[in-house]
C-alpha cells in the first residue's frame, strides 16, 4: 500500500472491509476485528487512525507494534494466523500501521478469545458482532467443513419421500429393473446409503437433500426451499404486479411414457415465464418455431443453478424470480462458495455447494455434464439472443443473474 491509497481508504471511510482503529485498543477487540474481517473478505485495519478518519499515528514504536499484533492474532484468534504487516509515514513524522487480511482465509470460522471463551465474530456493513448460530453454520458450509444437505428435517421420516418420484428416478432415470418399493428395511437402507436419510438418536428422518428432491410437503417442513415469482409490469419492483406465484415442490419431476405427469420445480418457473413473456413464430421448412424472449435452454441453468447452489442453511427466503419489462432476474440467497468468483463462473470455474442436488439433477439431464452451464449455455445463448451479455451481480447474502429481454 502507498500514501495515496491510505489518503484514498481515509477518503471513502469505514465499511466492511475497512476498520479503523487507534493502537491502544484492547487485545480482545482487535482481535475480534480481525476476526470479523476474516470471516467475510478479508480487509484492512488501519492502526493509529480514529473513528472520524484523522490520522492520530501509532503511540508506540512500529517494530513493537508489529510484534504486539502478530501476537494477537497467535494467541487471540483461532485458528492462529500471521497477518501482512506494513507501516506507512503520514504528515509531520505520524506512522499508520496497516493490518491486511486475505480475502480467502481457509479456516473459516475463525473465533476471537473473550474471557474464556472463543467467539465467532463478523462483519455487517462497518459492525462487527458475535455471529447467530446460523450464521455460524453458514461459514462452516462456505468453508466445506459443513454439507447442510445432509442435516436431518426434524418432524420428517423417510415416509415424507415421493415413493412414486424415487421409483421413477431409480427405474426410468437409472435404468434399474427394480425398486424395493414394497420392502420398508431395504428402502430405508438405499435411501441411507445415497443420503437422502441420516439416523440420529435411533430415529431416521429424510436429509434436507433428500427432501429438497423427492419430498412431500416440502412448504411445512422446509419453508426456504421454493421460487417466489413475480411479473411486473414495468422496469422497477411495484405493487401492481400482472402475475405472483410462490412455487413450492421437489426440484424432480414425475415423468411417464413420454409424457410428464408431475413437473419439478424448474418446469413449473418455466412455464410461469412461458405465460408471462411474448413468443415471437417464423417458419423454417413448413414447420413453425417459436422463438421466447428469452432461451429456454439459458433460462433453465439460470433456474436450476439457482436452485442446486443456493445456500439453503439462510432460512425465510427462497429464490426469486422476477419478470421486468425489459429484463428478467433470478436472486438466489447466498453468496457464491468458498473461493468462487463471478469472474471465474465466466470462464467456466466448476463448484458445487450442494454436491447430491447437482448430481441427481445431472441424472435427469438439468445439469450441463461438464459443470460449465454458464460459460458454454447462458453466455453465448444471450449474445445469440439479443447482443447483450447476462449480469451476474454478488452482494452481500445474494447472487443475482440478469437476463436482457
Amino acid at each position: 500500500m502507498n500514501r495515496s491509497q491510505l489518503r484514498q481508504l481515509l477518503l471513502n471511510g469505514e465499511n466492511s472491509g475497512l476498520e479503523f482503529k487507534r493502537d491502544d485498543v484492547q487485545p480482545g477487540k482487535l482481535a475480534g476485528e480481525i476476526v470479523a474481517l476474516l470471516n467475510l473478505e478479508g480487509g484492512h485495519i488501519l492502526l493509529g487512525v480514529e473513528d472520524d478518519a484523522t490520522v492520530s499515528g501509532l503511540t508506540r514504536d512500529p517494530q513493537q507494534a508489529e510484534e504486539w499484533v502478530m501476537q494477537i492474532a497467535r494467541d487471540h484468534v483461532q485458528p492462529a494466523l500471521i497477518p501482512y504487516w506494513e507501516t506507512l509515514k503520514w504528515d509531520d513524522g505520524r506512522v499508520v500501521g496497516v493490518v491486511t487480511l486475505p480475502a480467502d482465509a481457509p479456516d473459516k470460522p475463525y473465533k476471537a478469545k473473550s474471557g474464556g471463551s472463543w467467539i465467532t465474530r463478523i462483519r455487517a456493513g462497518t459492525t462487527t458482532r458475535d455471529a447467530t448460530r446460523e450464521e455460524e453454520e453458514r461459514l462452516y458450509q462456505q468453508a466445506g467443513r459443513l454439507r447442510y444437505g445432509l442435516k436431518p428435517v426434524l418432524g420428517s421420516n423417510p415416509e415424507g419421500l415421493d415413493v412414486r418420484r424415487l421409483r421413477d428416478y431409480f427405474v426410468r432415470i437409472l435404468g434399474e429393473e427394480s425398486f424395493p418399493d414394497n420392502d420398508q428395511g431395504e428402502l430405508e437402507r438405499l435411501l441411507l446409503n445415497l443420503e437422502l436419510a441420516t439416523t440420529s438418536a435411533g430415529l431416521t428422518s429424510a436429509t434436507v437433500d433428500g427432501m429438497l428432491l423427492f419430498g412431500q410437503n416440502l412448504g411445512r417442513v422446509l419453508p426456504q426451499s421454493g421460487i417466489r415469482a413475480v411479473c411486473y409490469q414495468g422496469t422497477e419492483p411495484d405493487y401492481a404486479v400482472r402475475e405472483e406465484e410462490v412455487i413450492k415442490g421437489p426440484l424432480t419431476p414425475l415423468g411417464g411414457d413420454d409424457v410428464l405427469v408431475e413437473p419439478g420445480i424448474v418446469d413449473r418457473a418455466w412455464d410461469f415465464v412461458r405465460r408471462n413473456t411474448v413468443a415471437s413464430a417464423r417458419l423454417e421448412g413448413a414447420q413453425r418455431q417459436d422463438r421466447w424472449e428469452y432461451p429456454e435452454e439459458a433460462l433453465r441453468e439460470v433456474l436450476v443453478n439457482a436452485m442446486v447452489h443456493r445456500d439453503y442453511s439462510i432460512l425465510g427466503t427462497d429464490v426469486m424470480l422476477s419478470i421486468f419489462s425489459d429484463r428478467l432476474e433470478v436472486q438466489s440467497p447466498g453468496r457464491l462458495p468458498n473461493t468462487v468468483t463471478v469472474d471465474g463462473l465466466r470462464s467456466g470455474m466448476r463448484y458445487a455447494r450442494n454436491q447430491n442436488l447437482v448430481n441427481v439433477l445431472r441424472d435427469y439431464r438439468y445439469v450441463d455434464a461438464r459443470g460449465m452451464g454458464i460459460r458454454n449455455k447462458v453466455i453465448p445463448l444471450m449474445r445469440k439472443n439479443n447482443g447483450k451479455e447476462p449480469e451476474f451481480i454478488e452482494e452481500e447474502n445474494r447472487f443475482t443473474v440478469r437476463l436482457w429481454k
